[in-house]
């Protein structure tokens, strides 16, 4: 007796097969719109910021402060540096070494005073962004100042402090 090959039921089904149909929806392969965009950064308009006198008053206004706050900064670094320099190889407590204190504490109020005139500045800076109103010019370069004379003033202070006996 002669048997038929296993694969036989297979060969009997396989046309039709090609006869089946999946009515399931899939993407079109196809690029979306998004995709022919490509990746190069967008063309951004550069505006320039218009003049606005009550921002202009101000910063001159600023300015005015953080000029009295250098002027007064300096005078009273050179007496706390008179102060460090009497109180140099003299022990923690003693009279010439609390002045010293004293002088650095005076230097520390300067110090803040100009902290406080850059967070000023700054809240301004972020109320322009928040408006979405573009970057005014005269506000970055008084920025600019107003922390070099912050880090001229850390700087003095921080070498002041090294000259004295800590604690």
């Amino acid at each position: 007796m002669k048997t038929a090959p296993l694969f036989a039921p297979v060969l009997v089904l396989l046309p039709l097969a090609g006869c089946a149909h999946d009515a399931t929806p899939y993407p079109s392969l196809a690029p979306r719109a998004v995709e022919k965009l490509g990746f190069a950064e967008p063309a951004v308009a550069i505006v320039e910021a218009k003049p606005d006198p009550a921002l202009d008053a101000k910063i001159a206004d600023w300015q005015r402060t953080l000029d009295t706050i250098a002027k007064g900064y300096g005078s009273d670094a050179a007496k706390a540096d008179a102060a460090a320099g009497r109180a140099r190889g003299k022990g923690v407590g003693s009279d010439a070494w609390l002045d010293a204190q004293s002088a650095l504490a005076g230097l520390d109020d300067w110090r803040a005073q100009t902290s406080s005139l850059l967070t000023d500045l700054d809240r301004a800076a972020t109320d322009r962004a928040a408006a979405l109103a573009p970057a005014y010019p005269a506000l970055a370069t008084l920025r600019e100042r107003i922390v070099a004379e912050a880090d001229r003033q850390s700087g003095t202070i921080d070498r002041l402090q090294a000259m004295l006996p800590a604690a």
